[in-house]
């Protein structure tokens, strides 16, 4: 039995939350959201009240179940080991596939600080892959190692993106958020397009939940970091993404590949746009360092209850699982290889589409794990679950046919894994 203290306390729980939370999103969305002007903050608000609900529930889950394995190990206790496999391979997928994207994002801030790091589609590549192998050696080495590195680089990309909404606030001009709905779509319609568009950036409020077992106290250490988490990096990159579009103009931003760095640039001179590259190249690795540290840890948990290959089980002295951290790192890198001819924005859209994809499943199928075991809970309870569960479909509709397509491709990749496992002498 192992006796060991858990590695990671709140604030490393919390940061976890943060560092995954706020990656890439922060310093791309901005462009991606201009035509839509000030009408964005109509998605940005549906996507933080669903965001938080959703959090809610799994601030909920994580009291009743402390164990390792966050959506997993919800649906596997609810509905049974069928229903854990699927959510349990989502969930992988998904962390993989954001690995590959986090990792090309890291290439792509790194070439704007610079650019001869990218400067070839083979250097791209060279640089992204080699982000994403030293966060799995740092993890190899262990949670404690990988949850400081997370605490850092937490700390140096959350400050700054917060002292640049607060100090940007005095420059905006308020005519550029006129006319306030450029698009010439209805408001409805572009809530719902900005909605699907702005989840990316809050993918992982969950990730304090995944690791669980090795956090401590988690029945009140992993709610708090969830809620408190969440609220942290949901408001600092919607702060900083609004005053971004208030401080450039709309045709300018559009076709901004930093958004952010050209913002500072203007404001306080090319030092401060480089500063920001900087800043976007430690929040890329940063989110990329947590999601490594938690692809290995939902497989394991699904291979200890005999539902994926054992091979996943197995973990060393320090109870790392580094069996699973080595092949979720090689699937990520056959994705960044295989399509390191294509440009850095086309691979990065690529890797996205597959994580976000399949990481919505999980959340509809949590909250329901939720309700099955709660329906005696207070109505106001029942309310918030109905609502984050509501939301959880619509977003997985509002990211339209063609991910659709690929999370039920996905889904039907791990079919004969989970017969295999089922049926197998």
């Amino acid at each position: 039995m192992n006796t060991k203290p858990a590695p990671l306390g709140l604030w490393t729980a919390i940061s976890l939350v943060v560092g995954s939370m706020i990656g890439s999103g922060v310093f791309l969305l901005p462009a991606t959201l201009a035509s839509y002007g000030a009408a964005s903050l109509l998605g940005w608000g549906v996507t933080l009240c669903g965001a938080f609900l959703l959090a809610l529930v799994y601030s909920w889950l994580s009291k009743k179940i402390t164990r390792t394995g966050g959506s997993y190990a919800y649906a596997h206790e609810a509905f049974g080991p069928g229903t854990g496999f699927f959510v349990a391979w989502s969930n992988w997928i998904s962390m993989w596939c954001g690995n590959a994207a986090l990792a090309v994002a890291f290439a792509g801030s790194l070439g704007a600080v610079f650019p001869e790091a990218t400067s070839t589609p083979i250097r791209g590549a060279s640089a992204a892959l080699g982000a994403l192998w030293f966060c799995t050696i740092v993890n190899i080495a262990g949670l404690r190692k990988a949850g400081r590195m997370q605490l850092i680089t937490t700390i140096l990309k959350t400050v700054p993106l917060i002292l640049f909404g607060i100090l940007g606030l005095a420059y905006v001009q308020a005519d550029s958020y006129q006319p306030f709905n450029p698009s010439g779509e209805s408001l409805m319609a572009v809530t719902t397009t900005t909605a699907a568009i702005t989840l990316w950036a809050f993918l992982g409020f969950e990730a304090a939940t995944i690791p669980s077992a090795s956090i401590k106290d988690p029945e009140r250490t992993v709610p708090r970091a969830t809620i408190i988490g969440m609220l942290i990096a949901g408001i600092a990159t919607m702060l900083t993404c609004t005053v971004v579009i208030g401080l450039l103009p709309s045709d300018v931003l559009v076709k901004s590949a930093a958004p952010m760095a050209d913002a500072a640039a203007r404001l306080w001179g090319s030092p401060a746009g480089v500063a920001v590259g900087i800043v976007a190249t430690i929040s890329c690795f940063g989110a990329l360092n947590g999601w490594v540290l938690l692809q290995g840890q939902i497989p394991m948990a699904a291979a200890k209850d005999g539902i994926f290959p054992s091979i996943f089980a197995k973990v060393d002295s320090r109870n790392t699982p580094v069996t699973g951290l080595l092949i979720s790192s090689a699937l990520a890198t056959f994705i960044v290889f295989s399509n390191f001819t294509h440009s850095l924005i086309q691979l990065f859209a690529f890797s996205i589409l597959l994580s976000t994809a399949a990481n919505l499943l999980p959340y509809a199928v949590s909250v329901a794990a939720w309700v099955k075991m709660n329906q005696k809970a207070p109505i106001y309870k029942l309310v918030i679950a109905g609502l984050a569960f509501i939301f959880a479909v619509l977003a997985l509709k509002g990211t339209g046919n063609e991910a659709l397509l690929w999370g039920a491709g996905l889904m039907l990749m791990g079919v004969p894994v989970y017969l295999y496992q089922r049926f197998k002498p």
